[in-house]
């Protein structure tokens, strides 16, 4: 990531006399600072006062400790007591927020909100597994003119781009007709390379200049030279740029899903990369994989974020985590069954196992952060392998070409099918009617 803690700002300011005394008497007087991520509001936590007695404190204790802030990460901000959860609402001076729990599982409350389980959509009508299932789909990313700026974009000489939002876009739209047929309403929170969001980088300058302050950059260029810039990401250019395809493009995608689609479930499609060096001369990397993510593994850092730490606390209390994962496990067995992909390892800090399922990780990302509705985030294919750069080559057919060695469906549709055979599984199974 590229934001950062916000750094404090010192100054020297002088005072007529006369004001002196008025002067000091504000300075005494504690100021509520909000620490916020970048292009982040302030967080009403009145919206918290929906979920007192929602949750018991077992199962808050759960979550928190093996999902949501794993290794003590929300210590110093959320302090857990016998019958409450204490958080902290703003951090310089403390203000608390009081979150009851329920007294046992007999007497939780129902947690607001808009989406429902399979369990809740009923036995469906025969050969229509998501009739009354609310599908947003969103593929990831921009594509078209917005690819390069974005880093979903490679070439090599003269061949076809590799551009992972028109592919997912491409993969969405081969989605919605094959959904329909087995009965959901489905919607695009995007379909086409155009953004939700109104803002551009040209915008966002002054933020651009906010956040690299916060950074300790007070006097940056305000362009690049080129993408091999060794200064690039200190300068007002770069970082407007990603404050508005990083950050604003996906504060606007969940504005859409919460407040107008408002769907039973999110499917975030994306291609996954490996990095590629000099993005002129990309290299090839040897391997292939998959993975699904759902929200989770928030760091000590990010929960020192006013912003984070309120989202957390409403995917936490919402409960989206289990029909998160049990989505998830579905579809990791029909994706990786389609593609034969193994699974992707991450050996890094901000990722941990979410099940038993090797292919399913939870990571903290600011699309699934924001999004209230359960959200399953895939990961398929390595764009800078080889073969999925040959399979990208070769385009969207009919039946099977012989790719790297073996017959092959073209990579689209493969991907468009492995997801309609995960989630015709998964509602199949979860709606049949107990015997």
């Amino acid at each position: 990531m590229f934001l950062s803690h916000p750094l404090s700002e010192s100054r020297t300011v002088i005072f007529p006399r006369p004001l002196l005394l008025l002067a000091l008497l504000i300075a005494a007087v504690p100021a509520f600072a909000q620490r916020l991520s970048a292009l982040a509001p302030q967080p009403d936590w009145s919206q918290l006062e929906a979920f007192q007695e929602t949750i018991t404190h077992d199962e808050f204790v759960r979550l928190l400790d093996h999902v949501y802030a794993p290794n003590g990460a929300a210590k110093g901000v959320i302090d857990v007591e016998v019958d409450a959860a204490v958080i902290k609402k703003t951090l310089t001076p403390p203000t608390e927020f009081r979150l009851r729990f329920a007294k046992d599982a007999a007497s939780v409350k129902a947690a607001p909100r808009f989406w429902h389980t399979a369990a809740e959509l009923g036995a469906p009508p025969e050969g229509q597994p998501l009739a009354g299932l609310k599908i947003a789909l969103d593929p990831g990313h921009l594509g078209g003119k917005w690819a390069q700026m974005e880093e979903r974009f490679y070439q090599i000489g003269e061949s076809r781009p590799v551009t992972e939002g028109d592919m997912t876009l491409r993969v969405a739209k081969m989605l919605v007709p094959k959904l329909q047929a087995l009965g959901a309403q489905v919607s695009m929170v995007r379909d086409s390379t155009e953004p939700v969001t109104n803002e551009r980088p040209e915008t966002l300058r002054d933020a651009a200049r906010a956040e690299l302050a916060k950074e300790g950059i007070t006097s940056p260029r305000e362009t690049y030279n080129g993408m091999n810039d060794p200064g690039r990401g200190e300068t007002v250019q770069e970082k407007s740029e990603l404050l508005f395809y990083r950050i604003s493009e996906i504060r606007k995608r969940a504005e859409r899903i919460n407040t107008q689609l408002k769907p039973d479930l999110v499917v975030c499609l994306h291609f996954n990369a490996e990095a590629w060096g000099d993005p002129l001369h990309p290299d090839f990397v040897p391997r292939n994989h998959l993975h699904l993510l759902v929200n989770g593994c928030y760091s000590a850092g990010e929960l020192h974020f006013d912003d984070q730490r309120f989202e957390m606390l409403q995917k936490l209390l919402s409960g989206t985590f289990v029909e998160d994962l049990a989505v998830s496990d579905q579809m990791a067995g029909a994706v990786s069954a389609a593609t034969k992909l193994p699974p992707y390892a991450y050996t890094t800090g901000n990722a941990i196992r979410a099940a038993e399922n090797p292919y399913i990780w939870a990571r903290n990302l600011l699309a699934n952060r924001l999004y209230h509705a359960p959200v399953v985030f895939l990961e398929p294919y390595v764009m800078n392998s080889e073969i999925i750069w040959e399979r990208v080559q070769a385009g969207d057919y009919e039946g099977e070409l012989a790719l790297g060695g073996e017959p092959r469906r073209s990579i689209f549709r493969e991907y468009a099918d492995a997801v309609v055979d995960g989630l015709r599984d998964y509602y199949t199974k979860a709606r049949a009617t107990p015997k």
